[in-house]
């Protein structure tokens, strides 16, 4: 009688085991926890210099997390997320109304982390003198009304204005056409849709009459550790918010000029997440926003969310 109750006992321990082990593992078989496992997560293509950084450090600090970043288009970075193809996109902007309510009628919780701001940079080659543009200009080029050197400079022999994006489908392009063209779409006749941030870059540096639109994270001469110079192959332009650009009231997109709001093309850099697990997802994204991650943004040119920045003035004057 006792070994059987024994036995009986052994079983129920068994059983009550195996159902605990069947109620802890996620029913998306997932087993990736806050720092370990392996997962892949989308960015947009032209935040890739410092989600590369960011993976790196992250790595070396969890030696049993594997993050694999897929460097795509805004657009299809966030339509993976909202297929549950992936738990985290790195993206230019928040979630709409509509995909907020998508997600939460499936029972799903989304939450969107503001992770560091970034600077929209207009390049032009270096032969082309003209480095200072309104807003109020580029809003006639991206419209189509201006299509010339001449409609924005007067006096340009420089010919048509040749606008180029790192890919149709970018947050770049989205920020254009949301935030400079009040949601109008480009209807500039002059449009080249390269496939990267650097062949933006690239073709800029070769074509002497186009303007290149790219993050600002690509510019920064990492040979400079202040964030105070951008690459010398090509260059940036100013911008003013007032009608007519001169080289007194525009602005360059450095920190400090993206912290006091004197560059006037700013976007907030978002984590967009929906991970039921609150697995490796949330804890990269958390990692981003911390002290670690939050130095690595400032290092590449942006601006942190939660960076303790000061801006000092300092008078030079003869003794």
């Amino acid at each position: 009688m006792r070994r059987k109750l024994f036995y009986n006992l052994v079983g129920l321990m068994l059983l009550s085991g195996m159902l605990a082990a069947c109620a802890d593992k996620p029913k998306s078989g997932r087993t990736d926890t806050y720092s370990s496992g392996a997962i892949s997560f989308a960015s947009d293509e032209s935040f890739s210099p410092i989600i590369d950084e960011e993976v790196q450090v992250f790595e070396s600090i969890y030696r049993d997390a594997k993050l694999t970043p897929i460097y795509t288009n805004e657009y299809d970075a966030i339509k993976m997320l909202m297929n549950d193809s992936l738990q985290l996109v790195i993206a230019s902007r928040n979630f709409t109304k509509n995909e907020l309510e998508n997600l939460k009628s499936r029972n799903y919780l989304p939450v969107a982390i503001p992770l560091a701001y970034d600077g929209l940079s207009l390049i032009i080659n270096r032969e082309n003198k003209d480095s200072c543009i309104s807003v109020k200009n580029i809003k006639r080029v991206l419209s189509g009304e201006a299509k010339k050197w001449s409609d924005i400079v007067p006096g340009s022999s420089r010919g048509e204005i040749l606008v180029v994006f790192d890919n149709s489908k970018s947050s770049t392009v989205s920020f254009c056409v949301d935030s400079i063209l009040d949601g109008k779409l480009i209807n500039s006749p002059n449009i080249v849709a390269t496939n990267t941030s650097k062949e933006v870059i690239d073709y800029v540096e070769k074509t002497p009459n186009a303007i290149g639109i790219i993050g600002s994270n690509w510019l920064n001469d990492k040979r400079d550790t202040t964030n105070t110079t951008f690459k010398k192959n090509i260059t940036v332009m100013s911008v003013s918010r007032f009608d007519s650009a001169t080289a007194m009231n525009s602005w360059k997109p450095y920190q400090a000029y993206l912290l006091d709001g004197r560059y006037p093309l700013v976007r907030t850099i978002y984590a967009l997440l929906n991970d039921p697990i609150n697995g490796l997802p949330w804890g990269f994204a958390h990692f981003i926003e911390q002290p670690k991650g939050q130095l690595i943004i400032f290092k590449s040119g942006l601006l942190p969310v939660r960076g303790d920045i000061t801006i000092r003035s300092v008078n030079v004057g003869d003794d």
